[in-house]
């Protein structure tokens, strides 16, 4: 099976609001339920799992049901950091019998404007490799921050990514993965490519991302530009 893993474990303060990010309403639709649609749309999707914010698990399926999220089949409790909220998210698929050879699509909630075709190349990357990564490489000049000061860095641009989700990969390999992070005393790690990295593996290919699959809404500035890029699509399917 192919299942999306979403990430919605975040309380999300800096948003300034009195509800979580993932459940603020845009356009009468909740953020994670445009996420949701983008996995529940996708043909290669067989099931969705939610890593959902304690005491947000029935509002999430009220939500799914509304909007008709059929392919939501399990809701997971979230961590108190997203390495604990993913690790929580694998385990708990293994434990409802999920295979280890099944394709895990790890994804943020709060990035909603995933395409169709990231989607598929991740699939299609990680049968291919067993590891799959978005992202872009860098247009910008990268500057190291030392003491409120920029410094330049040795490594080209063009040999550095700015990573997004989905990061993919099989299920045994995530739960490996985690368990040798556990080993290592890692558990600082914001993203399962960094903690798949530090653990030794080096072997994850890059997936043409997109800039707009790199607005994750954090931030009021970031709600703006996702209502602009709605309208703006509503404008062009008239």
């Amino acid at each position: 099976m192919n299942i999306a893993l979403l990430t919605a474990g975040g309380v999300g303060n800096r948003m300034g609001q009195d509800i979580p990010k993932q459940f603020m309403t845009i356009y009468e639709k909740p953020v994670l339920i445009y996420t949701l649609e983008a996995f529940q749309k996708h043909t290669e999707i067989n099931a969705i799992a939610v890593v959902c914010l304690p005491g947000w698990e029935p509002i999430l399926q009220a939500y799914a049901n509304q909007f008709r999220i059929n392919k939501l089949k399990w809701i997971f409790q979230g961590g108190t950091s997203n390495q604990e909220s993913i690790h929580n998210g694998i385990f708990g698929l293994k434990e409802n019998g999920c295979d280890d050879n099944d394709i895990i699509i790890v994804h943020d909630g709060v990035r909603p404007l995933v395409s169709n075709k990231i989607i598929s190349d991740n699939i299609a990357t990680c049968k291919e490799f067993g590891y799959a990564v978005t992202g872009l490489v860098c247009k910008e000049v990268i500057m190291e921050i030392r003491d409120g000061v920029v410094l330049p860095i040795a490594t080209p641009r063009e040999r550095l990514a700015r990573t997004q989700t989905p990061h993919t990969y099989h299920l045994g390999d995530l739960i490996k993965a985690h368990k040798d992070a556990a080993e290592k005393g890692i558990f600082d790690t914001v993203a399962p490519c960094d903690m798949i990295a530090r653990i030794g593996e080096h072997d994850q290919h890059l997936v043409q991302g997109s800039e707009k699959n790199g607005l994750k809404l954090t931030r009021p500035e970031d709600v703006d530009i996702f209502k602009s890029l709605i309208e703006l699509e509503t404008v062009k399917n008239k």
